[in-house]
């Protein structure tokens, strides 16, 4: 076997590692994605059907990259091509984590972008100017913020100055290494994240309507279960957990000997579903009570959100910790997603970490600027990262550990016995083809709803009707 080179620094605990991983997978998806795609998809029947799906799909993958991490000792790139090496196989393997890293690249120019549309919500929340006591003078704020309204030019500027002080905060604490950098943001954020969850929650569900958000997102609704259903259970498992985009793989290259990777792996995924799970209860109480739509992605934080917090006594105070809570998440993502890039360039002669993160922020930033211009680039974006490339690096991953690497190769890292025999079955045989099923029709839904290709009458059945032209 041939050798296999390693990092030099590494997580200080367990617990460090454990509190870095929950926060890269625990983001902005878990609050307005997970609660609304299990109330339109089953309620509590949704719910049952994404647990299996963690354990059976996006658990064993988890476990996969920390082993290939922490076996190569290598950023997720080299790592997957040392290992390639090691099973005498092709190093044109290292494609598996190519697509994963500009998926993590891509991935992290429109999350800078919305963490900017976070801190200037806050900056509002604290000076008292979220206004709008209906969803279209809230809308209307919206894009007046983001520089799509009245003023545009000024706004943009604006943001633009807000998107270089989120990325500057990205590259200062990436440049500092793992454990003055990342190590010690997760260690002092995550707790506090846990603990400013718990207030939000607590203030929705005695302020809103709790018992409508249980029969939404818990109750069991079998007559909405579908082949769709089951597609937006895996894919949502699939990219709550943070698989498919390196990231795990190189976490998991700064692992010490002593971590259980099947048990650490188990309780990131727990934590992040649990996130998830109780996520709901600190927007939907609010939001039912105020009678407003419960529509999902980013118009429900910016739109119907503040046209809540009008509705409730305290709310001007609530809003500051709720988008400070999302912007908690979404800078643990941000960091975790560019040391992705950081960690290979690191191991480029003459790179530093410093210089690594200052020109990969440099490059973020004039990305960031085009979309803070137009919002077109943002949608394409979310298309092919959501839709095209985190499916397909997570089918290569899935592929490479089950098929190119050998049981031995794994043996070290995962441990023999039972659970080696049930994790490497369900990599070669049950993982990769929901994946495939995640690619293949995720994308043709994909398409179908944001661009409005008219599919073949075949994929109704499954995907539901084509999209229709509004009557003019």
């Amino acid at each position: 076997m041939a050798e296999i080179g390693r990092k030099s620094e590494t997580w200080s605990s367990r617990f460090a590692f454990i509190m870095a991983s929950v926060g890269s997978a625990v983001g902005l998806g878990n609050f307005w994605r997970f609660p609304y795609t299990a109330g339109e998809n089953g309620g509590g029947a949704f719910i049952l059907i994404y647990i299996l799906c963690v354990l059976l799909v996006a658990l064993p993958l988890l476990m996969a990259e920390y082993a290939m991490g922490r076996k190569s000792g290598m950023s997720a790139i080299e790592g997957v091509q040392s290992l390639a090496r090691a099973e005498s196989r092709s190093q044109n393997w290292g494609i598996v984590t190519w697509v994963g890293s500009l998926t993590a690249f891509f991935i992290l120019t429109f999350y800078m972008v919305i963490s900017s549309w976070l801190m200037a919500y806050i900056i509002e929340a604290v000076k008292g100017d979220l206004h709008g006591t209906t969803a279209a003078e809230s809308g209307q704020y919206f894009l007046n913020v983001i520089g799509q309204g009245e003023m545009p030019m000024q706004s943009r500027w604006y943001m633009l100055m807000l998107l270089g002080i989120f990325i500057l905060a990205n590259v200062i604490v990436v440049g500092r290494g793992v454990k003055g950098g990342l190590e010690k943001a997760a260690v002092i954020l995550m707790p506090l994240f846990f603990v400013m969850l718990i207030v939000v929650v607590g203030f929705a569900v005695a302020n809103g309507d709790t018992a409508r958000t249980l029969a939404f997102i818990f109750e069991p609704k079998w007559e909405d279960v579908g082949f769709k259903t089951f597609l937006a259970a895996i894919g949502q498992s699939f990219f709550s957990i943070g698989v498919g985009v390196g990231l795990m793989i190189t976490y998991g290259a700064y692992l010490d000997r002593e971590t259980n990777i099947p048990r650490a792996s188990g309780i990131i995924a727990a934590s992040d579903t649990f996130v998830a799970l109780i996520a709901g209860f600190a927007i939907f109480p609010i939001v039912f009570a105020a009678g407003l739509d419960p529509a999902g992605g980013p118009s429900l934080f910016f739109v119907s959100m503040p046209v809540a917090f009008e509705a409730i006594p305290g709310g001007e105070y609530f809003a500051i910790v709720f988008f400070s809570l999302a912007l908690f998440a979404a800078f643990t993502s941000s960091i975790s997603l560019m040391e992705v890039g950081v960690s290979w360039f690191e191991e480029r002669e003459g790179v530093t970490r410093f210089g690594a993160a200052a020109g990969i922020g440099f490059v973020l930033f004039m990305i960031g600027a085009a979309y803070v211009f137009s919002l077109d680039y943002l949608d394409f974006m979310d298309f092919m990262t959501e839709g095209l490339l985190l499916p397909l690096g997570g089918l290569l991953a899935a592929i490479f550990a089950g098929w190119i690497l050998s049981r031995e190769m794994l043996v070290s890292e995962l441990g023999e016995g039972m659970l080696m025999n049930v994790w490497r079955f369900l990599m070669r045989w049950f993982v990769p083809g929901f994946v495939a099923l995640i690619l293949v029709f995720g994308f043709l839904d994909k398409i179908q709803d944001q661009y409005h290709v008219q599919l073949p009458g075949a994929l109704q059945a499954l995907l539901g009707p084509n999209w229709v032209a509004p009557a003019e």
